[in-house]
């Protein structure tokens, strides 16, 4: 007697599955790696395009824009040298609360559980194992007694006991022993911090950087409310419209807004660092899912980052939770997965990608496509009433390749629109971008789950390039002859005007 009705996940796991290699070519999840000391030479460079790196991730919190600029020019020949599309991210600094500096030359100070500490919002002050300067001017006024800081990425955590607003010090008790050294980051879970998310080097930075140099997205750190998003645009301008803005979502206000941060942004990113100093670790791995899932059905791009193979950076291979960590956030519907610390200073950066990209492949070759297409278009119904014109188009063209059994999706676009929709329906095949623009190209490759892309002179070269793809297929024996390819582009050479969705045969 056979069982109708849902069945557990995974039927399509077998022995044969575990033990046969794996084939990286098929990967669909983009990877962004941290570019750092480790990893910035051209050679390096190209080995990291070559393992599987779309987007390189500039981390302005450490460097200066001489030195980021002699890294970009690198990693622009070595994509030059490879032929690939990788994407430039500016991540900002962003507002940062940070203790302050010791007195007598000391390098650390050593914290006895139980003992107090003051806590002083002058940060001129030059501190001790009993009272320490602090970079956040309101502190006093911001906690209350009974409420945690912490300090050093949470390896110490401090209990507030009193607060005197006219000295701007706060008591706290020493919850357990640590040795900490200068400016060290500190956290106050559930408080909405006075700072603002863009400060004045951010501007700086995104004005005199990533507009100057072409960079293809920010990631702005610590975003709290739409009105964020709003500023970040302002910013960069109608010139500069085209570099796409990365929400990263690291504390409780951030998370309580994000659907309207969701609303106006181009992407996010679940930044699980700070988030996990923010609320409890037991639950960042449910706002993961949340954001994801939202972000998937807004059709929005989504990287999931922190700590994902981070014993990489001393250790040539991964734990078993970080394998499994990286192919749940793929399981749940990220776009792409990062690395920070295993390829910017990491003794494996070549490992780690290669790893994680196989590790991709993997989780990957788990989920049902036909399912998830459906999934995601039920989901979006359910929430919205109806989809856009664009949707709809995208989602025919998908449903029409699942039912053909179509090698690829063909698609012709101008600002990556079009691309974006398409690969919001998860399609089980190879999604591949025609577009005139650079910029384009390196946005769809460097983001977009499953999309490859080819740069085209003009507009006018659109059916030549279909044509050119379609024999391409055929020879790296995607396709053979009489194989079906979907193609969704405008019925005219204009910007604009996709409307138009049919099916060509190899």
């Amino acid at each position: 007697m056979s069982a109708s009705g849902p069945i557990l996940r995974g039927s399509n796991i077998n022995l044969d599955s575990i033990i046969c290699g794996t084939d990286v070519s098929s990967r669909r999840t983009k990877i962004v790696c941290t570019l750092g000391p480790a990893c910035w030479d051209v050679d390096q460079l190209e080995t990291l395009i070559d393992a599987g790196m779309s987007v390189a991730r500039f981390n302005f919190s450490h460097g200066d824009h001489d030195g980021h600029k002699a890294c970009l020019d690198r990693l622009r020949q070595a994509a030059k040298n490879k032929g690939a599309h990788v994407a430039v991210m500016l991540d900002t600094k962003g507002p940062e609360i940070r203790s302050g500096f010791f007195a007598n030359g000391q390098k650390k100070i050593s914290l006895t559980k139980g003992e107090s500490i003051t806590l002083t919002s002058d940060y001129s002050f030059k501190g001790d194992k009993h009272k320490l300067g602090c970079s956040y001017p309101t502190l006093a006024k911001s906690v209350t007694p009974g409420q945690a800081i912490l300090v050093a990425d949470g390896s110490l955590v401090l209990t507030v006991l009193s607060c005197n607003q006219a000295e701007g010090e706060v008591v706290c008790r020493i919850e357990n022993n640590c040795s900490i050294g200068e400016r060290k980051n500190m956290n106050l879970p559930g408080v909405i911090v006075d700072l603002p998310t863009l400060t004045e080097k951010d501007i700086d930075d995104i004005k005199n950087w990533a507009c100057k140099h072409g960079a293809d997205f920010i990631a702005a750190s610590f975003v709290r409310k739409a009105s964020d998003v709003h500023k970040i645009r302002e910013v960069l301008g109608a010139e500069h419209s085209n570099i796409k803005v990365i929400c990263k979502i690291e504390n409780l206000e951030g998370l309580e807004n994000y659907g309207e941060i969701l609303s106006v942004t181009d992407g996010i990113m679940v930044a699980r660092g700070d988030l996990g100093m923010e609320i409890p670790p037991e639950k960042v791995f449910l706002a993961q899912k949340m954001m994801i899932r939202e972000a998937n059905v807004a059709g929005k791009f989504v990287i999931t980052a922190t700590q994902m193979l981070e014993s990489m950076i001393t250790n040539p291979r991964p734990t078993r939770a970080e394998c499994s960590d990286v192919a749940n956030a793929v399981l749940d519907g990220t776009d792409c997965v990062m690395l920070s610390g295993e390829t910017a200073n990491g003794e494996h950066p070549e490992a780690a990608v290669s790893i994680m990209a196989r590790t991709c492949c993997e989780a990957e070759a788990a989920v049902n496509y036909d399912s998830l297409y459906q999934a995601v278009r039920n989901s979006t119904l359910s929430k919205f009433g109806s989809l856009s014109t664009s949707e709809s188009i995208a989602s025919s063209a998908v449903k029409t390749a699942i039912d053909v059994k179509a090698k690829a999706i063909i698609v012709g676009t101008e600002s990556g629109a079009t691309a974006r929709q398409i690969a919001k329906f998860r399609p089980g095949m190879k999604i591949i971008v025609l577009t005139t623009h650079e910029s384009t190209a390196r946005q769809c490759y460097g983001v977009l789950k499953a999309c490859t892309c080819k740069v085209m002179k003009s507009i006018d070269e659109t059916d030549s390039c279909i044509q050119d793809t379609i024999s391409t297929l055929k020879k790296d024996q995607v396709a053979k002859a009489g194989d079906p390819v979907v193609i969704v582009h405008g019925t005219v050479a204009q910007k604009g005007s996709t409307n138009t969705m049919k099916i060509e045969y190899c």
